[in-house]
């Protein structure tokens, strides 16, 4: 297929989508880094391999997981012309976002609680990875969370149909990247001790 060719419409959401999966692949390449940091960190003898994850880590991944479902079932809506319900789904995802990032701070309360902090004399290496990259999928999701509140906000203009639905697409596969990134990260600090 001739990229070059199209409506000036169909060029312009090539692009979009084009520019989102180069974000999306730079961020999987932080992670890459930042995950094989960790693994390469195991090996020091400072490592210390009996911490375990805080429960609300776990719980955010269901909540995440089911905030990924509501935001599927918000793009069908949508694109059977039922607005009212894709509306409704698209809060449900947004509701789920918060209670995430409300869950990841629980979990930095409680590994705090437990003694472990970012940096400073009782932090270990593999706590401060663990902090790092959580906070940073945190502000990711954040980033996911705005471009959710843009969707929102069109959504309720009605600038989405059954035919034109660019903007839900995109924000849902940032979403579910999200989603799948979380989930990677949580079985990757369970099972890499």
């Amino acid at each position: 297929m001739d990229l070059t060719q199209g409506t000036a419409k169909d060029k312009n959401a090539r692009a979009k989508k084009m520019m989102l999966w180069f974000g999306i692949v730079s961020l999987l390449m932080g992670f890459a880094g930042w995950t094989s940091a960790y693994i390469v960190s195991s090996s020091r003898e400072d490592w210390v391999s009996g911490i375990v994850l805080p429960n609300s880590f776990y719980f955010s991944m269901a909540v995440i997981i089911i905030s990924s479902l509501t935001y599927i079932l918000a793009k069908k809506a949508v694109k059977e012309n039922n607005q009212k319900l894709g509306t409704t789904y698209l809060l449900l995802t947004l509701v789920f976002g918060i209670v995430f990032i409300i869950l990841q701070f629980n979990g930095f309360s409680q590994m705090v609680a437990e003694g472990y902090y970012f940096t400073g004399p009782t932090s270990t290496i593999k706590m401060s990875y663990i902090f790092l990259i959580a906070m940073v999928h945190i502000v990711h999701v954040v980033a996911g969370i705005i471009s959710l509140l843009v969707v929102l906000y069109n959504q309720n203009k009605g600038k989405y149909s059954p035919t034109e639905n660019l903007g839900i697409t995109l924000g849902a596969t940032f979403w579910h990247f999200l989603d799948l990134l979380w989930v990677y990260l949580v079985v990757f600090m369970t099972f890499v001790k």
